[in-house]
């Protein structure tokens, strides 16, 4: 088959014939339709990210396809039938704390480097070998759609924080850094979820007012402007009561002060929970009041990617009409151009944007 390898950091993809991948127990093979491409993935592919990939790689976190072969082990999945391929790989002998490899993309710790040794290659390519639980059907769809539904790999992840701290239907929920790719999907994620109204923050002002165009007035939004108590002071006057929860999910080019002042604006008894990328280039950690968190009862908790059932729930969602993928502007590439599709992905990256991989 044809396929997308990445040799050596730094080094543009090879356009290559690679041997089919082999079906094993436990497993299904994928004819790929549609792969995104992450806004970042020029920085995983140059190595300035310094994730956990072991090379030759075929990248490729995540795809839309078709299933071509199933493991004895599978009962329901057929030859043809449509899927979400996520790349969320868990280890399967520990339930409780497995290790995690995102499959074309990064192995997270060195448990995952197991993982990704033998789930090792990604969806830039014709075929993709993965875990029978990782293929998810999402029923039929018009192959012409399959870029679009590649949104999920988007919405899956804000999905993941608001299941974590169980946002309930009628509650107020602030997005913090809701201009970007994965924030602004929070907001639809939120709203799609029935949260009465989202506070979206942000810096860049013509992303907040495109969220509020697109959104209405459940969607009210606040400038960052820099200044800790008067950015807090604006949060909790947009809002229409008692902020519920906060989804966190600034880059990490952001600063921990900037995730103090949403985290600060929960209500007594409130839910936090952490997605972005802040303090992975160093800089100071989170400096929040024990007193504070103590005397108010704040939960606050990290989340990673997503439950595996996430993905079911969100197929419905979309099937349901409450998340809209004709919200998502696509630029699709076939594979031999997978070198302009990742520097299209680092130019052209933003709310509601996508970049696509489509092999055959």
């Amino acid at each position: 088959m044809k396929a997308a390898v990445l040799n050596a950091f730094g080094s543009p993809l090879a356009i290559e014939n690679v041997p089919d991948p082999l079906l094993g127990t436990g497993e299904v093979i994928i004819d790929v339709v549609a792969s995104r491409v992450l806004a970042y993935a020029n920085e995983v592919l140059s190595g300035e990210r310094k994730y956990l990939l072991e090379l030759p790689v075929v990248p490729g976190p995540g795809a839309i396809g078709r299933i071509r072969a199933t493991g004895p082990d599978a009962t329901r999945l057929r030859p043809g039938d449509w899927v979400y391929c996520d790349p969320t790989v868990r280890s399967r002998d520990n339930a409780l704390s497995p290790d995690i490899a995102l499959q074309g993309l990064t192995a997270g710790s060195e448990g995952g480097l197991r993982l990704q040794r033998y789930f090792h290659d990604g969806a830039w390519a014709e075929q993709m070998r993965l875990p029978t639980e990782n293929a998810v059907s999402i029923g039929d769809i018009d192959e012409k759609d399959a870029g679009r539904w590649c949104a999920l790999g988007t919405l899956l992840v804000p999905y993941g924080g608001f299941l974590a701290v169980q946002l309930q239907a009628g509650e107020i929920a602030l997005v913090n850094g809701a201009t970007g790719s994965f924030g602004s999907a929070a907001v639809a994620v939120a709203l799609a979820m029935g949260a009465q109204c989202v506070i979206a923050t942000g810096r860049n002002e013509q992303a907040l007012t495109e969220l509020t165009r697109r959104f209405g007035a459940r969607v009210r939004t606040v400038p960052m402007r820099g200044d800790e108590a008067d950015d807090r002071a604006r949060i909790l006057q947009a809002a229409p009561g008692p902020i519920d929860c906060v989804l966190d999910i600034l880059p990490p080019v952001a600063s921990a002060v900037q995730v103090r002042t949403a985290v600060l604006a929960v209500r007594p008894h409130g839910r936090v929970v952490l997605m972005g990328g802040v303090g992975m280039q160093g800089g100071a950690g989170l400096d929040l009041p024990y007193p504070w968190m103590m005397r108010n009862g704040i939960t606050l908790r990290g989340q990673w990617m997503y439950p595996p059932h996430a993905a079911i729930l969100m197929a419905g969602l979309i099937r349901a009409g409450l998340v809209d993928l004709d919200h998502f502007e696509i630029a699709a590439f076939g594979l031999d151009r997978a070198n302009e599709a990742v520097a299209h992905a680092a130019a052209h990256s933003g709310p509601f944007r996508m970049t696509v991989i489509q092999p055959r």
